[in-house]
């Protein structure tokens, strides 16, 4: 019985250990895992799991087998599989082994997924099993599987429209197909999701309907009486039912029926001074209703014949102008603005306005005599007559418009200019001491332009026995020449007339002219050339274009002389409308005259047949030049002074504007800053928009006038001059009389104060002067812009003769060298030393000197005191005054006696100074500028006697009443 319990054991133990030998054999890993070789996947968007078809499993041989059910064993880890592996770069996936027994695994996203950027993903997997060994060594890896992912899209995204509005245009009873398409998308990527499905006009009840593909079109017919525009909502649907994010609006505009025109013309156009060029007509293009045109001819007017003489000009005088423009001297005007100098065309009507040169009229009843002496014509030398002429309608009378004849017993013309029967006439009669031949006399030219009421530049050039005319620049050959005799042999003097003809044997004038004249001037000893004649014609405004370079070859611009219209020429239309949008109007004046410009545009079509088959009508409009900023001319200075009547006698005599300053300067009207009106308080007041901004600026003089105010000069003893080289320098003229000097010429404001600081009024009679008053005004532009009235007073500081008082022979002593100083301000007057000789001293005047010291001592307080609390209240009334100006202390009468000495003088002051400030707290700021410089000419260590004699030579006293 043991032998057999001990066999059983042996059996069983025999069992156990052939078990674990079977295990330990099926230990060994052999295989590999095997895994499908494609995969199919799908995604969504918003989730990370991922379908995979067929699913992700991996199989192991390895893997031991299943035994009965009631037989338990250990599994190995040689059959499991441990894990996966992608292999790619940037894959956002990862695979993950649900049960390493069976070898199921799933992939699953890593990270949010946008369809929009990336529908597709395709990388390789493969599976890894466990290994032997407890460190699973010896590990095995199947092959490398492809798997392919799409992710699937969602509805996230809306339709969106390409454009922010449509605009559509559409002629009035036409029934349209397809007015327009509008179009959105959406940014989903699915085509489910992406694609638009539907439209929908939002606003209700519109004569309009929309289609799936975003094409709208009428309904019924519009008419412009209706409405002129629609303004429709339209919105978009995608496949998913998402609406468009935002709508979209849609304006559709009725015109009437296509009639050929101007289109996108505006006629007001605003011009601000200043500005350059501006486009007239940047959006303009021509309608031609899809007619078939072979050429277009357009022409483009701008009227300006209401504007000064014709267009915007200089509104110098034409005198000035043909300074301006290159013309030597020997220029003279018969027609100058009136004046003191020039005093011959006061009676005259004229058009009273600055915004051109002065302008004369002439209505058949008036004429003036040009003085004796202003004009020596030769007809043997070269000599130019130019003017400006608006005449219409003509008459069979004779119009003259210059003539020079017999001054008494005889009616005979010399030479004149008239108008008969719309043409005109010049007359040159030779001079009596020719021989006796024939030779031109009459030049008729037959012109449109002397009858056409507008302005026209009339140039004749008179080089006997030729004559040149010149009409707005352009040159005219008489169509007609008569010959005559010369003239008898006498010695009546001449008289020349402007508007009529002088008659010497009936004495009166006649053959009056009838019409408007300007700049009327007789030049003599040479002629004008073509470049000075364009000059003083020449518009500063006018039409101007820049073509673009694809068009110039296309089409064909000319201008007129004068700029003020051109026309355009050419076939192709696109290229016609872009020359037509570089269009501009320019003004390069500094100042243009404000006021409207109107335009024209006068176009004529071609079509096949040369015939102008399309009737386009004109487009009128105008441009509107805005008020220029205009500016203040300022004079400044010494308004009041005084000299000694020696300075008044002397060569040099008196200068009038030692420190005269000319300042131009505009307002301007800028929006306030933000900071500086919440500085400033004005958001409070909803008012203040603007702040005033003054700015200095630059430009030309082209007179100034100093005029004497009171009394007219004397002649016989007193002047007002001026340098005339200093004159001739700066091109500049003077003019003068008994009422005082005129400066004239365009140049600049620093050289008229170099001109006016030059100017010195000289009186050699000063016994009964005491003051003269004088005015200077200055102008720009022929008086458009004048400056303030700047009056200027001197006072005659007169000595008393030493015969007259004793004690006068003291006032200016002989015997001291003179030292100079600087003029002291005392009261108001620049006192000016005398001069003064020296000699030496004698004992009798020395003692004088001592011996009246005291009693000069005791006088002087008194006045210093005097004029101490004198000069307080001054200041206190004109504190505002600028230091440099003077005040009138002509009814101040001092009475010192002038043989004290400086010493004297300052130890008076000082006494004074300080007793003041002990009784009355006054500070040293009532020190008078005399005291003052007294102090400073102490400190300088100059001697007693020297010192004395330069204080007396300042201050000159009369002390023609001192009793003593």
């Amino acid at each position: 019985m043991r032998f057999r319990g001990n066999k059983r054991l042996a059996s069983a133990v025999g069992l156990v250990l052939g078990l674990l030998c079977a295990v330990e054999a099926a230990k060994v890993n052999k295989h590999k895992p095997w895994i499908e070789t494609t995969y199919h996947g799908i995604v969504t968007e918003n989730d990370d799991k991922v379908i995979l078809d067929p699913p992700l499993i991996a199989l192991d041989k390895d893997a031991p087998l299943r035994y009965a059910e009631s037989f338990e064993v250990t599994l190995t880890e040689e059959g499991e599989i441990c894990g996966f592996r992608i292999h790619g770069q940037n894959v956002p996936f990862e695979a993950v082994v649900l049960d390493k027994s069976t070898g199921e695994g799933v992939i699953r996203a890593k990270e949010k997924l946008d369809c929009e950027l990336q529908k597709e993903h395709t990388f390789t997997i493969q599976a890894y099993d466990c290994g032997e060994g407890p460190d699973g060594a010896n590990m095995k890896k199947s092959h490398k599987a492809t798997v392919h992912i799409q992710v699937n899209d969602i509805n996230e995204y809306s339709p969106v429209f390409k454009e922010k509005t449509y605009k559509a245009t559409v002629i009035e009873g036409k029934k349209y197909d397809s007015i327009l398409k509008v179009e959105a998308v959406d940014a989903d990527c699915s085509f489910q999701f992406s694609q638009i499905c539907s439209y929908e006009i939002v606003t209700p009840d519109v004569p309009f309907t929309i289609d799936k593909d975003g094409f709208i079109k009428n309904t019924e017919k519009l008419t412009i009486g209706k409405e002129h525009m629609y303004k429709l909502t339209v919105t978009a649907y995608d496949c998913g039912k998402n609406r468009a994010s935002e709508d979209v609006l849609v304006k559709i505009s009725i015109k009437p029926t296509c009639k050929p025109s101007w289109q996108g013309f505006n006629k007001r156009t605003e011009y601000e001074p200043g500005t350059g060029s501006l486009a007239l007509f940047p959006s303009m293009h021509l309608e031609t209703c899809d007619v078939p045109i072979t050429s277009v001819w357009a022409s483009i007017e701008l009227e300006t014949n209401h504007i000064g003489k014709g267009c915007d000009r200089d509104t110098y005088s034409e005198k000035s102008l043909h300074k301006l423009c290159g013309a030597s001297t020997g220029t003279v005007e018969l027609l100058p603005a009136p004046s003191s100098s020039a005093n011959w065309t006061v009676g005259l009507p004229t058009d009273n306005g600055h915004d051109s040169d002065q302008v004369f009229e002439f209505n058949g009843t008036q004429a003036i005599k040009v003085p004796d002496g202003l004009v020596n014509t030769n007809l043997k030398e070269p000599f130019t007559i130019s003017v400006w002429m608006r005449h219409g309608p003509g008459s069979h009378e004779k119009e003259t418009v210059l003539c020079n004849s017999d001054k008494t017993d005889m009616n005979r013309h010399h030479y004149s200019l008239y108008i008969h029967n719309c043409r005109l006439i010049l007359l040159l009669r030779q001079d009596p001491s020719e021989a006796e031949n024939y030779k031109p006399a009459e030049f008729h030219w037959k012109l449109d332009q002397v009858c056409d009421k507008e302005w026209h530049h009339y140039v004749l050039n008179v080089e006997f026995p030729t004559v040149s005319l010149f009409v707005d620049g352009t040159a005219f050959e008489p169509f007609m020449v008569t010959e005559d005799y010369p003239l008898h042999p006498s010695k009546i003097e001449t008289q020349l007339t402007v508007g009529a003809c002088w008659q010497g044997g009936n004495a009166r004038m006649a053959q009056f002219f009838r019409g408007n004249l300007a700049g009327l001037i007789i030049r003599s000893g040479k002629l004008e050339n073509k470049k000075v004649i364009d000059c003083l014609y020449t518009c500063k405004e006018g039409l101007d274009v820049q073509l673009p370079e694809e068009v110039v070859s296309a089409v064909k611009v000319d201008f007129n002389p004068n700029q003020s219209s051109l026309t355009v020429e050419g076939d192709d239309i696109g290229a016609f409308d872009k020359v037509m949008q570089h269009i501009s109007y320019l003004n390069s004046r500094q100042f243009p005259t404000p006021g409207i410009r109107h335009l024209r545009i006068s176009t004529t079509v071609k079509c096949l047949n040369e015939d102008a088959c399309v009737a386009v009508p004109d487009a009128e409009g105008y441009v509107m030049v805005l008020q220029p900023e205009e500016p203040k001319i300022s004079l400044s200075g010494i308004d009041h002074f005084a000299r000694s009547a020696a300075e008044f006698e002397s060569q040099e005599g008196v200068t009038l504007f030692p420190e005269l300053r000319i300042v131009s300067t505009i307002t301007r009207e800028m929006e306030a800053d933000a900071e500086s009106e919440a500085a400033e308080g004005t958001d409070d007041d909803p008012t203040v928009q603007e702040t005033v901004v003054s700015e200095e600026i630059m430009h030309n003089l082209d007179s100034c006038e100093v005029s004497v105010v009171g009394d007219e000069l004397d002649s016989e003893h007193e002047s007002l001059e001026v340098d005339v080289s200093q004159l001739q320098q700066r091109a500049l003229e003077m003019s003068s009389s008994n009422l005082g000097l005129v400066i004239t010429g365009v140049n600049t404001m620093a050289n008229y104060e170099q001109v006016l600081h030059l100017i010195r009024y000289k009186n050699w009679h000063t016994e009964a002067l005491f003051d003269r008053k004088f005015k200077l005004v200055c102008s720009e532009l022929n008086g458009r812009y004048i400056s303030n009235d700047f009056k200027v007073e001197v006072n005659v500081i007169h000595t008393a003769s030493p015969v007259e008082h004793a004690n006068n022979a003291m006032v200016q002593p002989n015997f001291i060298n003179p030292v100079h100083h600087a003029s002291v301000d005392l009261s108001g007057h620049n006192l000016v030393n005398a001069h003064q000789a020296s000699v030496v001293p004698s004992a009798a005047t020395i003692v004088i000197v001592v011996c009246v010291s005291f009693l000069v001592f005791m006088i002087i307080l008194g006045v210093f005191r005097i004029r101490a609390a004198h000069q307080r209240s001054m200041r206190d009334q004109e504190s505002g005054k600028e230091n440099e100006m003077d005040w009138d202390d002509s009814a101040l009468t001092i009475t010192v006696n002038p043989m004290e000495t400086y010493e004297d003088q300052h130890s008076s002051e000082e006494e004074e100074e300080e007793e003041e400030e002990s009784e009355d707290g006054e500070e040293e700021d009532d020190i008078t500028s005399a005291e003052s410089e007294s102090s400073e000419d102490e400190e300088g260590g100059e001697p007693e006697d020297q010192q004395g004699t330069s204080r007396q030579q300042q201050l000159e006293w009369d002390d023609s009443t001192l009793t003593y």
